[in-house]
């Protein structure tokens, strides 16, 4: 076949993958429309008992945690820094406080709390806690919360957090419910009083009524019950009439779609080509970051980056080849040739220079190759280098199976080899999750250091991942430090090292060599 009929026959197909289905939904969509929407009322509904869930856990440890304080000293300054510990780990809890007559007399937010006045509750639940469905307070008027109470402490959370998720229809309802009060701790959209009546006994039931999908869960853990529904009424007309509209429309976007599907194929393909005879041809080298101790100014190590210079001089970027070569099952060979090209650039540099260390950034494909012990030791072998000279960066994205996420670490640690978490703060890590880990070097993200010492929304991100890496004893990477000042305040609070151009940017290892060089001398 030559290559017109191919382009020819992916246009074809184009039209047809778009003109028929859309024409065929006219029929299908109202078949597939109530299975579509049942699936989608549950899975907002366990999403937001997820969240429902994680709540009340965080509220009943840290509630917990205060209740251990001694009479007479709910208010005193060591009790404040705890409440603060419990509102800083905690991701759904706003605030917490003590509580006498009704008002919050001293909280996380300190002890001006004339504001702050609860009154009665709304309800006691059967173990003694009591519920404040509706706060506001005067310094956030435009803000309403839930309290939960018990044993004279509260904990604040925002009312619309548990049910605070996207959805694609703007009209679907949602609620989280206590067993201990008919009406919902927090809701937007339609709820029917008789809705969750309906579970009964059940854990689960959906069902189609008043027009809408709904279904309702009882939580495992607590006593909440959440719920979802979804409206039905005008998805089928809706589907019907914009697919006859969309047939013709269809059609010609097919001739487009089929068109553009074959360039972005052509180029999927190509380019994992393009990868695999770079490596063999030598297009793929190392440029290297140095490592600051910002103590002593002393460069301690370096990070290898991988950079890509193709035949007839285009720099590709590794923001681009990288996760290609991921998503194509190569990125193993690419880690194979940055093992080599460590070891020939670095030469005997780390026999002679013990105690600094080169850091290599790990895949999760990485991770779980069998090789990866035996690249790691030939890199000794062939260096004289000491496990110490290594370091190896695991992304925080590539974390998501706490499972591999542990055993690897483990076993990377029990060779000796220094792990640092790269990327920190752009995942999904918490303090909890990281305590199973077993790890050396907490890396900053650069997006949180650029944040220092300006309004940003994240300009308090830093602070709290210091304080959760000291609360780990992790040594801290600070990534992308370009200025002075954004050293002085991460040296202040005590984060040992950092990189980025205010010390050096990623340069080939003769260089680094020479100007580590220059340095000493002027030592």
């Amino acid at each position: 076949m030559n290559k017109s009929t191919a382009i020819a026959l992916t246009m074809l197909v184009g039209i047809l993958a778009v003109g028929v289905p859309v024409w065929l939904a006219v029929e299908e969509s109202g078949r597939q429309g109530l299975a579509a929407e049942t699936a989608r009322a549950l899975s907002y509904a366990r999403e937001i008992m997820r969240r429902s869930d994680a709540t009340v856990e965080q509220v009943n440890s840290g509630i917990a945690n205060l209740e251990r304080t001694p009479a007479g000293e709910q208010c005193s300054d060591e009790n404040l820094a705890r409440m603060r510990q419990i509102d800083l780990e905690s991701t759904y809890i706003q605030a917490v406080g003590y509580l006498d007559e009704g008002r919050i007399v001293c909280s996380s937010l300190g002890r001006d709390s004339k504001d702050m006045v609860l009154g009665p509750p709304d309800f006691v639940t059967p173990i003694g806690a009591v519920i404040y469905k509706d706060v506001r307070f005067s310094f956030a008027q435009k803000e309403t919360f839930v309290a939960f109470g018990r044993n004279d402490y509260v904990a604040i959370i925002h009312r619309g957090q548990p049910i605070d998720i996207t959805t694609t229809e703007i009209d679907v309802s949602l609620a989280v419910f206590s067993l201990s009060d008919s009406a919902p701790l927090t809701s937007r959209g339609f709820i029917s009083p008789d809705w969750v009546k309906r579970l009964g006994a059940r854990t689960e039931i959906t069902f189609v009524e008043s027009g809408y999908v709904v279904a309702v869960m009882k939580s495992a853990r607590f006593r909440t019950i959440t719920l979802a529904a979804v409206p039905i009424e005008y998805l089928n007309s809706r589907t019907r009439e914009a697919a006859w509209r969309l047939v013709p429309v269809g059609v010609i976007a097919g001739g487009v779609l089929a068109a553009a599907v074959f360039m972005l194929a052509s180029i999927q393909l190509a380019i994992p080509a393009a990868i695999k005879t770079g490596l063999k041809r030598g297009e793929f080298f190392l440029h290297y970051q140095p490592l600051v101790d910002l103590q002593t100014g002393q460069w301690v190590g370096a990070e290898a980056l991988v950079r890509w210079q193709r035949a007839e001089g285009e720099l590709v970027q590794p923001d681009f080849f990288v996760p290609l070569a991921e998503e194509n099952g190569i990125i193993g060979l690419l880690t194979h040739q940055v093992f080599e090209l460590v070891a020939r650039d670095t030469g005997t540099f780390l026999s002679r220079h013990p105690e600094f260390h080169i850091a290599i950034n790990l895949s999760a494909a990485d991770m779980q190759s069998p090789e990866l012990p035996g690249q790691l030791d030939r890199l000794l072998k062939t260096t004289g280098a000491t496990t110490r000279n290594v370091i190896v960066e695991i992304t925080e994205r590539s974390l998501f199976n706490p499972a591999l996420a542990r055993r690897v670490t483990h076993d990377i640690r029990a060779l000796g080899y220094g792990i640092a978490i790269d990327d920190f703060g752009t995942g999904y890590s918490s303090l909890s999750y990281l305590e199973t880990l077993e790890v050396d070097y907490l890396k900053i993200d650069k997006s949180f250091v650029d944040a220092i010492a300006t309004d940003a929304p994240t300009s308090h991100v830093v602070q709290h991942i210091i304080e959760m890496a000291k609360s780990l004893k992790l040594r801290m990477i600070a990534e992308g430090v370009g200025t002075e000042a954004q050293a002085e305040f991460l040296r202040q609070r005590g984060v040992e090292f950092g990189q980025g151009w205010l010390f050096g940017k990623a340069m080939p290892f003769a260089e680094l060599e020479r100007r580590m060089a220059e340095l000493a001398m002027r030592d």
